[in-house]
């Protein structure tokens, strides 16, 4: 099988030629201190990984029009204008972005360090500034000719993944999981409390601009769009608010991608024991991180393939943190063979870390990938 074939089977939860691995996503940090500078497509080549290739192009609607705003490509418009200023006198590199709207500005500054960036002022101070979101925010579609395009050049060499917008300037794919990057994740789990009607209100907002976008995917040549985010794992929320403010607006997505041909697969870093038939019945084609306690998560793999391994793909599992920085290649190998065992055995498992990961030695890298390499299926 090629690499494109191999994960595309796993997906559709068949059994493969040997177990795929992948990683999610090159950090662009680790590739310049631990690898010289290569390029993503060359370190995934250089280390025997099955490749993916992440895009994600947009073109804007009528009266809207692409700009280049700090590095991101973001749509404005008359009603929309978003310039960006540099902070001085803060302990991290600081960005503070300006919305102007004719209903007034909004602003979001932003922190980071040579790792990655996060927030420090959110969007959202009041309730009453969504008004101005909901008024005048532009919609994005899919550029599927470039996409389509990029997939073209790219070809059998692996999967072409790409991501359920998030919000502009920051945020995450998902509906709840964006809210509260606008937001802030306590303001908005109390605000789920004592003001549950804002909150819906605000997510079916969300959701419908996002529906906007996965509708215009028909005919686009992705093998895989990223929904959700850490921000709904119950390492932060419990499992009533995910089954109320999550899994409906999502879900709704979901069904949305499958009607014009799309994979989804459900990103949730952190914990995942106590809703992952919750996110099965969400109906994705696939579920990540799984992320097992020594990296934060709850997930015991054997159990996950147990309960929810005949209806969704199972996509990472790995300790970087311990295996990729800690062991001897020998230990190494072992883990990847132990999570062979506990989700792979009948197919529809992909390995990877799980989420990205900031370091790592060769060796280590080598004897997963090789051990991986190592994990193959009988024939039938």
């Amino acid at each position: 099988m090629t690499s494109k074939e191999r994960m595309i089977c796993a997906l559709d939860r068949k059994i493969p030629d040997r177990l795929p691995v992948v990683t999610h996503d090159v950090m662009p940090s680790f590739l310049d201190q631990y690898q010289d500078g290569i390029g993503a497509q060359e370190f995934l080549q250089k280390y025997g990984f099955d490749p993916i290739l992440m895009i994600n192009m947009f073109q804007a609607e009528s009266g809207q029009w692409m700009e280049q705003i700090d590095g991101m490509p973001m749509i404005v418009s008359d009603s929309w204008r978003i310039s960006v200023e540099d902070v001085s006198g803060t302990e991290y590199e600081t960005r503070r972005f300006t919305i102007a709207t004719p209903g007034g500005e909004l602003t979001m500054a932003l922190q980071k360090n040579i790792h990655t960036a996060w927030i420090c002022e959110h969007l959202v101070k009041e309730k009453r500034d969504f008004e101005l979101i909901s008024r005048f925010a532009p919609w994005y579609r899919a550029d599927s000719l470039a996409i389509n395009s990029a997939a073209e050049e790219y070809g059998d060499r692996g999967l072409v993944r790409g991501i359920v917008p998030s919000f502009d300037i920051y945020g995450q794919p998902g509906c709840w999981q964006d809210l509260a990057c606008l937001f802030g994740i306590e303001k908005l789990i109390y605000a789920a409390y004592d003001d549950p009607q804002w909150v819906h209100a605000a997510l079916a907002f969300l959701r419908d601009r996002k529906l906007h976008y996965v509708e215009s995917l028909e005919g686009t040549a992705y093998d895989l769009i990223e929904l959700g985010g850490g921000d709904a794992s119950t390492t932060v929320i419990s499992p009533s608010i995910f089954r109320e403010f999550v899994s409906p607006y999502d879900a709704a997505i979901i069904e949305a991608a499958r009607k014009v041909g799309q994979r989804i697969v459900y990103h949730t870093c952190g914990g995942m024991m106590p809703i992952l038939e919750d996110i099965a019945d969400m109906q994705p084609h696939a579920v990540e991180t799984l992320t097992p306690p020594g990296m934060g998560g709850d997930v015991d793999l054997k159990e996950a393939k147990r309960r929810i391994g005949s209806r969704v793909c199972l996509i990472g599992g790995f300790d970087q943190g311990r295996y990729f920085t800690e062991t001897t290649p020998q230990e190494t190998r072992a883990q990847v063979r132990e999570a062979f065992e506990a989700a792979g055995s009948d197919g529809g498992f992909i390995i990877s870390p799980s989420d990205h990961f900031f370091a790592a030695r060769d060796d280590l890298l080598r004897a997963f990938v090789d051990e991986a390499h190592r994990c193959v299926y009988p024939e039938s």
